[in-house]
């Protein structure tokens, strides 16, 4: 069935990034009013409407390339320059260093989403690459560039609101984004069946936590998101590494990681059939005489099993009619 998208639905999804643009730009505008705690939540409404955007589209099948161009514009300046501006405006006060710093963030920015555009077109990548980015995304690079600015404004000045602490956080967070370091991609996390009630249960604290600390929430889920980098490097190169994982569901490459690991830290287990002859040579003697009786028996018993009686002791016999000693009853295996 032919799915017909009247001109009103497909406007819908490039009107969100619009509003997301404006709100990215609104945060300049409080922060030259001296509203910091506006100019964050300005940047974090962007970066929920740019969630939001690109879901509609591919739900409502209006999907196109002005709306995909107009995307990255709207990132790069939501997330790119509105934070470099915001964190100049709060600490640099016209300082040249820290002008600097924040071009060096805004043209990582828009280097990192011409990147994110290239690799659309790549057809060439494993099956595994959709669930990474590559680098930090825009929206969580640009809400992670504003963690000094959410710190103070929660817990007052210290260490982290020093000029050159923010100028090289703002430096380091600009190389993240253009790094080719594995991330999360969101949209291909999916929760079980049975996790669905917790999850909800968690969305409802999650959004008790935001109203009443909202500060806190947004400084605790950025440091969450920045330890997450770790285990995504590992995810990464776990899957690279074996391809026998690529297609198949979450559940059964837990399995594949499950025997693996246990295959890499399997004993061999020993034997529990030990010979006599070697049993008797290696228990400590109690005193002289038994360990003569021990060692005259061990090479008694290795004579026997050679049909030899070399080195018996005096009065033993041995022949052809005599009984031997079979190896699987000493549990010796004949080399």
């Amino acid at each position: 069935m032919v799915r017909v998208t009247t001109p009103g639905i497909r406007l819908l999804p490039n009107a969100i990034t619009v509003l997301a643009l404006c709100a990215g730009l609104s945060s300049v505008q409080f922060a030259l009013t001296n509203n910091y705690a506006m100019a964050i939540a300005s940047i974090g409404i962007a970066a929920v409407l740019d969630a939001l955007d690109g879901r509609i589209a591919r739900l409502l099948d209006a999907t196109s390339k002005m709306g995909a161009e107009l995307d990255s514009l709207s990132d790069g300046i939501s997330f790119g320059v509105a934070p470099a501006l915001v964190l100049y405006v709060w600490q640099s006060g016209g300082d040249r260093i820290g002008w600097v710093a924040s071009l060096i963030f805004a043209v990582c920015m828009i280097l990192r989403l011409a990147r994110f555009n290239t690799l659309l077109d790549d057809t060439d990548q494993p099956p595994y690459a959709s669930e990474f980015f590559v680098g930090v995304p825009a929206p969580a690079g640009g809400l992670v560039a504003m963690l000094p600015l959410i710190v103070t404004l929660q817990w007052g000045e210290g260490w982290w609101s020093q000029q050159y602490v923010v100028l090289a956080w703002t430096i380091a967070v600009a190389v993240l984004l253009i790094s080719r370091i594995p991330t999360l991609s969101l949209k291909s996390v999916k929760a079980p069946a049975k996790a669905i009630a917790p999850l909800l249960v968690g969305v409802g604290l999650l959004a008790a936590a935001i109203i009443q600390f909202p500060l806190v929430a947004l400084a605790a889920a950025l440091v969450l998101y920045l330890l997450h980098i770790p285990y995504s490097v590992y995810r990464n190169r776990w899957l690279a590494a074996h391809p026998e994982a690529w297609t198949v569901p979450s559940r059964e490459r837990r399995a594949i990681r499950r025997a693996r690991s246990q295959r890499r830290l399997r004993l061999r287990p020993a034997s529990r059939r030990v010979a006599g002859a070697a049993m008797r040579a290696v228990r400590l003697p109690r005193n002289g005489s038994d360990f003569v009786r021990s060692t005259r028996a061990a090479h008694r018993d290795r004579d026997r099993d050679h049909g030899t009686t070399t080195g018996a002791a005096p009065g033993s016999t041995s022949g052809p009619g005599q009984r031997r000693r079979s190896w699987r009853r000493m549990g010796i295996r004949r080399k």
